[in-house]
């Protein structure tokens, strides 16, 4: 089994509120995967930063993130965002934002991976999927 971290971690990684090894302490010896989406949401940080001074900083940490071995979004991933797209509207519980949070959850499902997050409440309701919420272990 493998990891899948949402990028609200990775953000606090970079803002220093926690540290590279707090998330290994949760993941262990597993490999942390990352994701085309989490690269996505990383870069556009960087550029939406009015400093330079962050936006140096935060593409530093993008760049060291790019190290980790990269899943790829395939037709099978597109099915699968697809089901839980719809199963979420079904449900009534659909909101723009979440797309790019159904994307990691899809990723995860098909890989069988672990989702860690900071943010329970995005992904809850996503079924099938094997979350763990960043302390609560």
């Amino acid at each position: 089994m493998g990891w899948l971290i949402d990028t609200c971690i990775w953000i606090e990684v970079e803002r220093g509120r926690l540290r590279p090894e707090d998330v290994s302490l949760i993941t262990g010896e597993e490999e942390v995967f990352l994701s085309p989406v989490t690269i996505s949401e990383l870069q556009y940080g960087v550029e939406m930063a009015s400093d330079a001074g962050i936006r140096q900083a935060r593409q530093k940490s993008v760049d060291v993130l790019k190290k980790k071995p990269l899943l790829w979004i395939d037709d099978e991933t597109g099915a699968i965002h697809g089901r839980l797209a719809a199963s979420v509207r079904m449900a009534g519980r659909q909101s723009d934002y979440r797309v790019m949070d159904l994307w990691l959850a899809a990723q995860a499902i098909q890989h069988n991976f672990r989702l860690l997050t900071l943010n329970a409440r995005d992904f809850m309701d996503i079924p099938g999927l094997n979350l763990l919420l960043f302390g609560s272990t």
